[in-house]
């Protein structure tokens, strides 16, 4: 059975439809809490992450004490004040101000916090409370009525500078701006991983995202600077008047998360830390509010068809449920925008249901060739090799033509890595040569099924008498 805070959490999981308006991510971060009550936690829990820190510190002063919890002075004071009736805390030192105090553990307090941190180890931000961050979560979702869409402008904005063909983009915002499922498939090295990442920047505002939650007694920890990163410098500035807002919550740009191969089963629930009371948050829990990327579907260490079982109800209702130890489940938001990437046939690894219930399909197949000459222009800029027409039409008209290789949109970045690795190694700068390229795709496709194999590359391409390296006569 759910306790009262899980079924106001339950209940605060209505339809997408009806979730409240929108609001600025400013007006997404609840207003500090003034008082305990406010904080929407026990007092005897406040009471407990202060013994753990004050456990771990020795001795702490007030304003370091605020810091590490992220709670208003008003709402420690409350709590210590009741730690010092009880005799848990003593008053270590007193300076001038008021805010000047040092506390540390009684007797008895050492006593009660080595208690504490035997049943959970976590000392940090007090978390929310599940109630709380359903409501947050609902009122930040990006399908509810009024929240900004992605359109074409977005799209040439985000993809102005990118090979993609005009049929390809037109698709991917027309999925963006539903927020409807997608799915990219294609030969491996066409750049679905890549474009399915840039995704990101179609995310429009910030989002408020929890340190940590309470769900029970139990906390999970939730925000990850990896997966929720930091407001950029512009975004920054517009948000630079936090006002008096709840510091238990970060704001930052919608989470893109992506999981690949190494998805188990035990990644699709809570993950209870080794210490107990504490959990690990989901992958798919923590891309709330944003987008979820499973690349190289099919190759998961959970089958096709149960992961998407998994997933497919719960992100219709907007509602997933999760696991506590025991067997306790809980409701918590689904809202994400889902997006897989393969490079197997979709008819083989998806049955005609799941491909229904995929919103978007899209190939990424081959570039067009004058793409392919501006995806390499550009990446010899971003790798700082001078760019040499010629030496492209060698890639082009005998490399590509003489293999029946495509031109896909990783060769580019690959075929430079290489001539950069093998010029550092005979320590010599880069050069886009036709030797040079020679040799980094050979190294790419020598031995290869596909297509015929690479020319051989001239015998004299080492000087063993001189110990000239290739490199050293381009």
């Amino acid at each position: 059975m759910m306790n009262a805070e899980s079924t106001h959490a339950a209940a605060a999981l209505t339809p997408r439809a009806q979730a409240a308006g929108p609001e600025g991510a400013l007006g997404s971060v609840p207003p500090q809490p003034k008082s305990v009550r406010d904080t929407g936690l026990e007092q005897q829990f406040i009471a407990a992450l202060i013994a753990k820190s004050i456990y771990v510190a020795g001795k702490i002063r007030l304003p370091v004490l605020t810091g590490k919890l992220r709670l208003s002075i008003n709402v420690l004071r409350e709590v210590l004040d009741f730690m010092l009736a009880e005799q848990l805390v003593e008053v270590a030192w007193r300076g001038e101000s008021d805010l000047d105090v040092q506390y540390q553990l009684t007797p008895n307090g050492k006593l009660r916090a080595a208690d504490y941190m035997a049943a959970c180890r976590y000392v940090g931000p007090a978390p929310v409370t599940l109630a709380a961050y359903c409501e947050i979560a609902l009122r930040q979702s990006g399908r509810q009525a009024g929240a900004a869409r992605v359109s074409a402008p977005d799209m040439t904005a985000a993809f102005g500078d990118d090979t993609l063909e005009p049929a390809v983009r037109e698709l991917i915002g027309a999925a963006m701006h539903s927020s409807r499922s997608l799915l990219l498939y294609g030969p491996s090295g066409s750049g679905k991983t890549t474009l399915a990442r840039k995704l990101g920047r179609l995310q429009p505002g910030l989002v408020a995202v929890p340190y940590a939650i309470l769900i029970d007694q139990d906390i999970v920890q939730f925000y990850d600077p990896l997966v929720h990163p930091a407001p950029t410098p512009l975004q920054a500035r517009q948000s630079e008047d936090r006002r008096s807002v709840d510091t238990r919550w970060v704001l930052c740009q919608r989470p893109l998360v992506q999981v690949g191969s190494e998805l188990s089963d035990d990644m699709l629930d809570l993950r209870e830390h080794e210490a107990g009371g504490l959990y690990h948050a989901p992958p798919h829990f923590l891309a709330n509010n944003g987008i979820l990327i499973v690349d190289d579907l099919g190759r998961q260490r959970v089958p096709t068809g149960d992961l998407l079982n998994r997933w497919s109800g719960p992100l219709d209702a907007g509602v997933d449920q999760l696991t506590l130890h025991g067997g306790h489940k809980v409701n918590v938001p689904f809202d994400v925008t889902m997006v897989f990437a393969t490079n197997l046939a979709p008819q083989v690894l998806l049955d005609d249901s799941f491909m229904r219930r995929i919103g978007y399909k899209v190939h990424i197949g081959p570039i067009s060739e004058a793409n392919y000459r501006k995806l390499f222009r550009h990446q010899c800029l971003v790798s700082r090799v001078v760019y040499d027409e010629a030496v492209i039409e060698h890639l082009l008209q005998r490399l590509h033509a003489g293999a029946k290789r495509p031109l896909l949109a990783s060769y580019p970045r690959e075929l430079l890595g290489r001539i950069a690795d093998f010029a550092g190694f005979a320590g010599v700068a880069p050069r886009l040569t036709v030797p040079a390229l020679e040799l980094a795709w050979q190294s790419m496709f020598a031995g290869c099924a596909h297509g015929t194999a690479a020319p051989a590359l001239p015998p004299a391409s080492f000087n063993a008498a001189s110990g000239d390296s290739l490199f050293e006569r381009i």
